[in-house]
């Protein structure tokens, strides 16, 4: 069985699906499904985790998730309090690659969209212009029909296979060899470090999140995301300051101190480590992004 395996229905009137996720939270449990899913966020904050990747989500991001890669779009706590009035939407296309047949992939005009396919095995998020050309050709894939709707996806893999405007999520390899416990264990441990992530958490809480000792926790989540969990809680960390950054006035070792780092030197080295900026030239960066 695999990590929280997920079935993404389908009728026999169609080999893709369309989902619209219009809710106070998105589904918040690490899942995988054999599809390929591309998810444009129209409302909503939080981390996507995917593989071994983790990183924020806002209005307007568009991801590609690669079949069977472990990830969960997990909200901003602030969209779990019962006195939350905040929406989380977001609209999916569900596909396989050889939707249409293996003999269909494989022909000349397909190559471009074959080669990309590899190159989305491991998660993608699209930026630049391409990330808004494919966000309108989603939502027009709401509002027509049959041909005209297969003809959509056709132009949006074609778009998608000549750009080089993308991100990739997952490193290679780091997600294979999950079970249902595995899922379990590490959905467990994501929850806890992203409610946790702002103060100090020793490796011994932690790992009884995980019913383990602190020694078998380290060489568990090693193997499981080819990462030590520090350098996750720290990426973690960065996830939230770079969304505090382009939202907040605070100052740089304000935001530091609130993200869990205990002095402004240390922030900003962790911070060069995981963004390869300083806090400073990403949040110049951003104001620059906005003018």
């Amino acid at each position: 069985m695999k990590v929280l395996p997920f079935k993404i229905p389908k009728t026999v009137q169609e080999s893709f699906r369309l989902q619209i996720d219009h809710q106070q939270h998105f589904y918040d449990n690490l899942h995988q499904h054999p599809e390929v899913q591309l998810t444009l966020i129209i409302k909503g904050e939080g981390k996507l985790i995917a593989g071994d990747y983790i990183g924020p989500f806002k209005a307007n991001d568009l991801f590609l998730i690669g079949p069977n890669l472990p990830h969960v779009f997990r909200n901003d706590p602030s969209y779990y309090s019962s006195d939350n009035s905040q929406k989380a939407h977001s609209i999916s296309v569900f596909f396989e690659w050889k939707f249409l047949g293996d003999k269909f992939l494989m022909l000349p005009e397909m190559k471009r969209i074959l080669e990309f396919s590899t190159k989305a095995e491991n998660g993608l998020q699209i930026v630049g212009i391409p990330r808004n050309n494919v966000g309108e050709q989603i939502k027009t894939l709401f509002k027509v029909k049959q041909m005209d709707r297969l003809i959509i996806l056709l132009s949006i893999l074609n778009t998608l296979s000549i750009s080089s405007d993308f991100e990739p999520l997952a490193s290679a390899g780091a997600y294979h060899d999950f079970d249902d416990a595995d899922g379990k264990r590490l959905d467990a441990i994501y929850r806890f470090t992203i409610n946790e992530y702002h103060r100090k958490i020793p490796l011994e809480e932690v790992a009884g999140v995980a019913n383990m000792t602190a020694n078998s926790f380290c060489r568990y989540f090693k193997k499981r995301t080819r990462k030590s969990y520090v350098k996750f809680l720290n990426e973690v960390r960065i996830a939230q300051a770079c969304k505090l950054l382009q939202q907040d006035d605070s100052s740089i070792s304000q935001i530091g101190l609130e993200v869990g780092f205990g002095n402004l030197s240390n922030f900003n080295r962790k911070f060069k480590e995981v963004r390869n900026c300083t806090p400073t030239e990403f949040r110049s960066q951003q104001n620059k992004l906005s003018v």
